[in-house]
């Protein structure tokens, strides 16, 4: 399946990251919403987020580097199939109301950033579904169950 998700993410403490090649950035404890998009394998790309860093992970992407973090948790997924790239769209929509990390998540787009940030989780995903709808794409939303 091709589609464009959008990961709800907890920092649970503010937060140094060293982010590959963007250096370290401070990220404040609250929610985050990351967009991106998978047009050779949503499951998988989504799949591969939910793994530990490890023998089948390595660091590759922006939002590796925050996931490796203890602090960090996703806290539920919001996918939709697409056939096209959807994920700037959604992030264009996203910046008109929160928060971004500039620069994060989008070195192969032209956008100021696909990482979006809210003290509150509610009001953060108030905005990631509206801007799904806006695309005119069905969605699903997944909430996390912590092991």
């Amino acid at each position: 399946m091709k589609g464009t998700y959008v990961l709800i993410i907890e920092n649970h403490a503010e937060t140094e990251i060293e982010i590959g090649k963007m250096g370290s950035i401070t990220l404040k404890k609250g929610f985050y919403a990351y967009v991106g998009s998978a047009l050779s394998g949503l499951e998988r790309r989504i799949g591969r987020h939910m793994r530990d860093i490890g023998n089948n992970k390595k660091l590759h992407w922006h939002i590796d580097y925050f996931l490796a973090n203890p602090a960090v948790e996703i806290r539920e997924v919001i996918c939709a199939e697409t056939a096209e790239r959807k994920e700037c769209e959604i992030a264009a929509n996203l910046s008109m109301y929160l928060d971004s990390i500039a620069r994060f998540g989008c070195t192969d787009c032209s956008c100021n950033s696909h990482l979006f940030f809210s003290s509150s989780i509610a009001e953060l995903k108030e905005h990631v579904y509206n801007s799904f709808y806006s695309t005119g794409e069905h969605f699903l939303a997944t909430k996390i169950n912590p092991v």
